[in-house]
């Protein structure tokens, strides 16, 4: 037999048809290697119970083992003679005997507020020997999707749009057979037609109309989704087919080959008949059509079609179709329900042709009734059960529904619920208290007794307003318990327990025993000669750094951050190779870990003093300060001279790239409105999350970064102050800010506040708002946005004020809101500005505008057209989106 290896450059869609010309060689073994230009995109393939990764044969697309995905349940293999012939990610299979419910997160890069469709796949083959199959639930998020009851092999997919950037695929014993799976399937739905009405469409059934059933379903890579079209051909029917390109590349994505199929009566007096049986009577139902005319018509003619339901009219007007040219027709308004649907397309009175139908697919609407926990205090406990690798059963959302809470938590019936009480009493919890505890902002009770915990008591901790119970008694503490704390304890709002912890002085300062204040006179001596030298060796040190230019020697404030050496910093930007960015304190160079984690190295330059400070204030800010809106600290380098901050690496580079007119990827409005959104929560986490609050004083563009899903992060805290008050202001004799962006009051006084960002955040509006920057240079005098705007929003000229490059993809409502919040941050005097947290609610209900905008019109879409207001036709849509505030 001849061996060869060959290797592929192309789509992954070409691949089934390779394999299969492999196999065709019945006496020439091939080894096929793929260097594919293009991933699928949008998919997420698991094979549970599969122990390493591959890409499947008949379909091309690659599949992950679940090995690294979840940490519970136990593999299990089909035997040999129930395997025979099964695709590989059938072939096993993860069973969960232990705990009630057991839960797959998938994390789209998309996020949420997307259509998916998510396919969860068993074949039981008799693994267990028990000759019974289980039944048992499946949920979606915090809500019941569906019983699984499947005899041999079977899956069900659902239509679902998320509010978190996670989705939570469960498995619930309830007490009929232990709960298995065998894979589990994301797919994006890009510009969807599927209208989920707020709930979910489950249960669907997809036809091919005019395929022979005996010929094989069509999937992907036909169906560029891997929906599944089954064949359907009634014996009364007449087969209608073409081999044309249908129009509009493929419009609503109902794949070609599915649309050249097509079935007719056998004349016009005949109605075209089918039937569906929902799973009960009072289901509500979405039946979605799919026409196309693929006969080629003598001129004049045009088929024309009406939709009867159960005898009564299903549509209040005729369908007209064009040749080549697909419509989908669905009633959005009123889904259908009964015991029986029986549908009839006749032809149009007075028309002579057929009627004709080419796709049909049916969906059961399933409401979702339960909200998941507030997000921020989701991504809190997640990040704890990281943090100190809970070995609870911690699986899925942690307080829905109420009887699958978390061990050791209570939540709140509130809407979102919050988590109110943690006990991790004896849980073996090591290392320091870490700041996600403080993140819980709802926290009523926390009881961390008896773990490993070491380090000291921290102050954060007194954040939580609602505190009232804290024991920390049998760890490892030390130092002192902070004030705060004390005083809370003695006013009687806090129970405060941390006994037995035998490095932990109860009061502050420390009171030590008798008998460790004992020093003799020769120690006192020894001690003042001691600080004496040392005073005289820290003038030398400072007189020398001074002398030298300004070289740094300091060393950063040790956090729980990690720290590299200079040598691992060499290392993860590979020699310093590639600088993605420069500022007064140096350079920044595109990095990786060694999990492949890309970076961002802030490396400070030695010759700059004025740069040091900077860096060093950023640095003691983001170890203590923590959101999803601000850039993370990732750690850092301290070796003498060589001084590294590490951040989290920002792919879609800052604000200020994306606005400037050279960008040909222009921002959509809607992202321009999630940014505002995204950056406006982090200000107002540093404004009021933060005890002192902090300014941040140098907001621009350029100083929001955007990561991979668009999401925006403030960075840049080189000039941030704290204020020991929430009322303190301040007088800086040093200059602070960027020009354009400076707030108006501080020019005049040098006294800057809260008040002082918001300024700077008006102007970062307007520059979303308009795609002009802060000020325009010019040959005789610079122009300020404001003197371009003002004018504008006197006249109330909306449509001359929103960015051209939009050509008037905005909704106007949307639109005026969001330049009344510009305004109101940037008057001259400081007190007519709202706070940053009235900001925020506003811009919220700005993008609720947007997203709701239309969400209600019915469309069609006939090749590239869209016409709006057809009552019974539809095609893209967008869909309400709950926005929730970010983790704190």
């Amino acid at each position: 037999m001849f061996h060869s290896s060959f290797f592929f450059l192309g789509p992954y869609s070409l691949l089934p048809h390779l394999f299969q010309v492999a196999q065709a060689l019945n006496n020439l073994s091939v080894e096929l290697y793929c260097i594919c230009d293009q991933i699928v995109t949008g998919f997420i393939s698991i094979d549970c119970g599969g122990d390493e990764d591959y890409t499947d044969k008949e379909t091309g697309i690659p599949y992950k083992s679940d090995k690294e995905l979840i940490d519970t349940g136990i593999v299990n293999t089909i035997p040999a003679d129930s395997s025979t012939n099964l695709a590989q990610y059938l072939k096993n299979l993860r069973s969960f005997p232990q705990g009630k419910r057991n839960c797959y997160t998938l994390r789209p890069e998309q996020g949420k507020n997307n259509n998916y469709m998510i396919r969860a796949r068993f074949f039981y083959g008799n693994y267990d020997g028990k000759n019974q199959a289980p039944t048992f639930d499946l949920h979606i998020g915090v809500n019941f999707w569906i019983t699984v009851d499947i005899e041999e092999e079977g899956s069900y997919s659902v239509i679902y749009v998320p509010l978190t950037d996670y989705i939570d695929v469960c498995l619930v014993n309830t007490g009929n057979g232990i709960p298995y799976i065998s894979a589990l399937e994301l797919r994006l739905l890009d510009n969807s037609i599927y209208h989920t009405a707020g709930g979910a469409l489950t249960n669907p059934k997809r036809y091919d109309i005019g395929r022979e059933s005996d010929q094989s379903g069509v999937r992907y890579p036909d169906d560029v989704y891997d929906r599944y079209w089954i064949p359907e051909l009634d014996d009364d029917w007449v087969q209608v087919t073409t081999s044309s390109t249908i129009n509009s590349q493929n419009a609503n994505n109902i794949p070609d080959i599915v649309l050249r199929t097509a079935a007719q009566s056998q004349n016009a007096s005949i109605p075209l008949n089918f039937s569906w049986s929902p799973p009960d009577s009072l289901s509500k139902c979405y039946v979605y059509f799919h026409f196309a005319e693929i006969e080629k018509l003598e001129a004049g003619q045009q088929r024309e079609l009406t939709i009867n339901l159960n005898g009564q009219h299903y549509l209040t007007e005729s369908i007209k179709l064009d040749y080549l040219n697909p419509i989908t027709v669905v009633q959005t308004d009123h889904p259908s329900s009964g015991e029986l649907l029986n549908f009839s397309i006749t032809a149009a009175e007075g028309t002579k042709l057929p009627p004709i139908l080419n796709a049909v697919e049916f969906f059961e609407l399933k409401e979702l009734p339960n909200k998941p926990t507030a997000i921020d205090d989701v991504e809190a406990i997640m990040e704890t059960k990281e943090r100190y690798r809970v070995t609870k059963n911690w699986q899925g959302d942690p307080c829905v529904p109420r009887e699958f809470s978390w061990d050791g938590l209570n939540c709140s019936n509130n809407n979102p619920p919050r988590i109110i009480s943690l006990n991790l009493s004896s849980s073996n919890l090591t290392g320091v208290i870490s700041t996600s505890f403080a993140n819980l902002k709802e926290l009523q009770s926390l009881d961390l007794s008896y773990n490993d915990l070491m380090g000291s008591l921290p102050e954060f901790l007194a954040q939580l307003w609602n505190l009232n119970t804290l024991d920390l008694s049998g760890n490892k503490l030390t130092g002192s318990v902070p004030e705060v704390l004390l005083k809370m304890s003695g006013d009687g709002k806090l129970i405060l327990s941390v006994s037995e912890n035998p490095d932990l002085c109860p009061s502050d300062p420390c009171k030590r025993k008798k008998k460790k204040l004992f020093v003799i006179p020769v120690v006192v001596s020894s001690i003042a000669a001691v600080l004496v030298l040392l005073f005289i060796f820290s003038a030398l040190a400072i007189y020398r750094r001074k002398k030298h230019g300004g070289m740094v020697t300091k060393s950063i404030i040790k956090s729980q951050n990690q720290q590299y050496s200079y040598t691992e910093v060499v290392s993860i930007t590979n020699n310093f190779k590639t600088i993605i960015g420069e500022g007064g304190f140096g350079k920044v160079y595109l990095g990786k870990l060694k999990d492949e984690t890309q970076v961002a190295v802030k490396f400070l330059s030695t010759s700059s003093y004025q740069g040091y400070k900077e860096f060093r204030a950023e640095a003691q800010l983001l170890m203590i300060v923590h959101h999803r809106n601000l850039v993370s600290l990732v750690g850092y380098c301290d070796e003498g001279e060589k001084k590294a901050l590490i951040y989290e690496y920002m792919a879609n580079g800052n604000l200020h790239q994306h606005l400037s007119v050279t960008n040909t990827n222009v921002l959509t409005w809607n992202e321009r409105l999630h940014i505002a959104v995204d950056a406006a929560h982090g200000l107002e986490y540093l404004h009021d999350g933060c005890k002192p609050p902090i300014i941040h004083r140098d907001l621009k563009p350029s100083n929001i970064l955007l990561n991979e899903h668009m999401q925006a992060k403030l960075a840049d805290f080189g000039l941030s102050r704290a204020f020991a008050t929430e009322s303190d202001s301040h007088v800086s004799t040093r200059p602070a800010g960027t020009l354009g962006y400076v707030d108006p009051e501080f020019q005049a006084s040098g006294n800057f506040n809260k008040k002082s960002d918001v300024y700077s955040f008006g102007i970062i509006l307007f520059e979303l708002i308009t795609g002009r920057p802060a000020i325009v240079r010019g040959p005789m005098r610079n122009n300020h946005i404001l003197d371009w705007v003002n004018p504008l929003t006197e006249r109330g000229d909306v449509q001359n004020i929103v960015d051209p490059r939009l050509e008037g993809e905005f909704n106007t409502n949307s639109a005026w809101k969001a330049i009344e919040i510009a305004m109101s941050c940037i008057p001259s005097l400081a007190i007519q500005r709202p706070n940053m947290n009235h900001v925020l609610s506003e811009l919220k209900e700005c993008l609720a505008l947007e997203m709701t905008c239309g969400s209600s019109q019915r469309m069609v879409t006939e090749g590239n057209k869209k016409t709006p207001s057809i009552p019974f036709k539809m095609t893209h849509l967008e869909y309400e989106s709950n926005i929730f505030p970010y983790a704190r």
